[in-house]
């Protein structure tokens, strides 16, 4: 290799060998080092809490490549791998055990970790949280003993597990202190959408209410929540959240506000550092604003796009956010970025669970949501690219295509 530069990526997360890819087919030829605190080679997470953790997809299905990929093109993947210190002025991190690296340009990609419920009880055996391939194994052993589960928290995670667990046919209570599930994302009327198909399939919703403690000798046997319950319990789940790790970041003068904070280049505020993922809070050209997006599409993305901007492409990081999600018989996918609007309209049958819901505000669509309905991403989010307002009676009318109420790019 003729190039002496090293790059070097701190998470060997989806967004790290993303970024790793996208630096070799970017035809760099340097050094790159891919570090991850983990062992073993890098993984998606999505199916953690759906088809892996039923016992539906191998551990092969999870890896973001080959395993051969990282040798074959000469990528130093070294798992196990902590990093303790990132100095951006020296510009070189330094392992756990002492190992310094010196670096021409760095990416943190160091994810978010799940947020833990400080109350009594909470060290208990059996209170459990899902981040990573191994904490799924855990679960997915538990699940197969059968019994009682509490889930602690209603959002995405917490949603697809109990979903998952009640599949594999436990007794399932799903616990939130919003009224309905997602109601923080998605509102009251699709929370209460989900909320019923989670009722449908056997799962009993407690809303309105949090925890006050774990009980149990030794290991968790009840919850105790703030109303006044308590609900037996063979073990819980926590899944309320996370938060990006940003310690490195912090530490290193860079400047962090829920999230590392970066531009449209996905550049920190220090030279030569760059962040994507979870733990990026990037400025959106097209929301004119910070926003940190927490779901595999964006660190599938981010990750090559922050490559490209190591090699010194120019171009914004603008994609707009997606995800999904599936919960027994009910898929969805969700594009854009709505956190206040005016109204939520419908499009199709929401009886037969087969509709589109689009987010409005002063007559544009903000984010659009298909559920159950499909190849309908792309109109929708070039709806959501153009901040044009549309006719809401033909944007709910089945009959008129969504082609037709999406302005053909420029």
């Amino acid at each position: 290799m003729s190039d002496n530069r090293t790059f070097v990526i701190v998470g060997a997360s989806l967004a790290g060998a993303k970024a790793a890819e996208a630096l070799r087919d970017g035809g760099f030829e340097g050094r790159i080092v891919l570090l991850g605190a983990e062992d073993g080679r890098p993984y998606e997470r999505p199916e953690l809490s759906k088809k892996y953790l039923r016992g539906e997809a191998d551990r092969d299905s999870l890896y973001v490549h080959e395993e051969r990929y990282y040798e074959d093109q000469q990528i130093e993947l070294r798992a196990g791998a902590t990093v303790t210190r990132l100095d951006a002025n020296a510009r070189q991190v330094e392992l756990e055990g002492g190992e310094s690296i010196a670096f021409d340009a760095a990416l943190l990609a160091t994810g978010a970790e799940p947020r833990r419920v400080p109350i009594p009880g909470a060290d208990l055996e059996g209170v459990l949280y899902l981040r990573t391939v191994q904490d799924s194994d855990t679960l997915r052993g538990r699940i197969e003993q059968g019994g009682k589960l509490v889930v602690v928290g209603a959002g995405w995670i917490g949603s697809e597990v109990a979903a998952s667990a009640r599949q594999k046919g436990m007794d399932v209570t799903l616990l939130d202190m919003t009224s309905v599930p997602l109601e923080r994302v998605l509102g009251s009327e699709l929370g209460a959408f989900y909320r019923d198909v989670h009722a449908d399939n056997g799962v009993e919703f407690i809303g309105e209410s949090g925890v006050e403690s774990f009980e149990g000798d030794g290991r968790v046997e009840r919850v105790v929540t703030s109303d006044g319950r308590r609900i037996d319990c063979d073990f819980v789940v926590v899944g309320v959240g996370v938060a990006p790790r940003t310690q490195l970041a912090e530490e290193a003068g860079l400047r962090v506000d829920n999230g590392v904070v970066v531009d449209e280049h996905l550049r920190t505020s220090a030279p030569g550092v760059l962040a994507a993922g979870d733990v990026a809070n990037a400025f959106h050209p097209l929301f004119r604003r910070h926003i940190r997006i927490e779901h595999w599409a964006n660190a599938l993305n981010q990750g090559p796009a922050a490559g490209r901007s190591m090699l010194g492409d120019e171009a914004p990081y603008e994609r707009v956010p997606y995800f999904y999600s599936d919960q027994y018989d009910v898929g969805m996918e969700y594009s854009g970025y709505a956190t206040e609007w005016d109204e939520v309209v419908f499009r199709g049958d929401r009886g037969a669970r087969e509709f589109i819901a689009f987010w409005m505000k002063d007559g544009r669509v903000l984010a659009g949501m298909n559920v159950n309905v499909w190849d309908v991403t792309e109109p929708i989010q070039q709806m959501i690219r153009s901040k044009q307002a549309v006719d809401v009676s033909r944007l709910t009318d089945p009959a008129v295509p969504l082609e037709e109420l999406a302005p053909a790019p420029a």
